[in-house]
């Protein structure tokens, strides 16, 4: 076998892995009693195009911190899930911070395909006013918009000027 496929394979294992992590800190922590005291930062304002620093952004350097201390004292499979960690870290900010909130001189809104979805899937999960009744969690799978909305007014949490989340972006 090649020098480089066991590499390539903890790197996307890792990918993988992180958005489980994601989807999980991010239902049960971000939005439990436990995180959103950092959390809230990022549904409260009311846009966060051009936004600075968040609260919020404190998960990303825990992660951060995480990843940089397998760099630094590991080495072997450690160092690649390291490499992992901080693609997943480029791909969230990509989606999430660029794309979705457009925190970054970044003014691109998608109209079709696999970047529109994940752009619907991340308004409507802020198309809830709090912590609770929200949808779609992760950040690189995205659920159809309909289903999204379907649990909302299913729940009862959707916001009327959500509803159609080409028209807040």
């Amino acid at each position: 076998m090649s020098d480089w496929l066991i590499p390539l394979a903890i790197v996307l294992a890792t990918v993988a892995f992180m958005e489980l992590t994601a989807y999980s800190v991010h239902r049960w922590i971000m939005h439990g009693p436990l995180g959103w005291g950092w959390h809230r930062s990022h549904h409260e304002r009311p846009d966060h195009q051009g936004s600075g620093f968040e609260k919020n952004d404190l998960y990303g350097i825990v992660f951060s911190v995480i990843a940089a201390a397998l760099f630094i004292f590991s080495d072997g499979w450690p160092w690649w899930v390291a490499v992992g960690m901080t693609c997943y870290g480029f791909i969230y900010l990509f989606l999430h911070d660029c794309l979705v909130h457009q925190r970054w001189p970044f003014r691109h809104i998608p109209r079709k395909g696999y970047l529109r979805r994940v752009y619907q899937a991340h308004r409507l999960h802020h198309a809830v006013d709090g912590r609770e009744g929200c949808v779609s969690f992760g950040f690189i799978y995205a659920p159809r918009p309909d289903r999204l909305k379907q649990q909302l007014r299913d729940a009862g949490t959707l916001r009327r000027e959500a509803a159609e989340p080409d028209k807040q972006g």
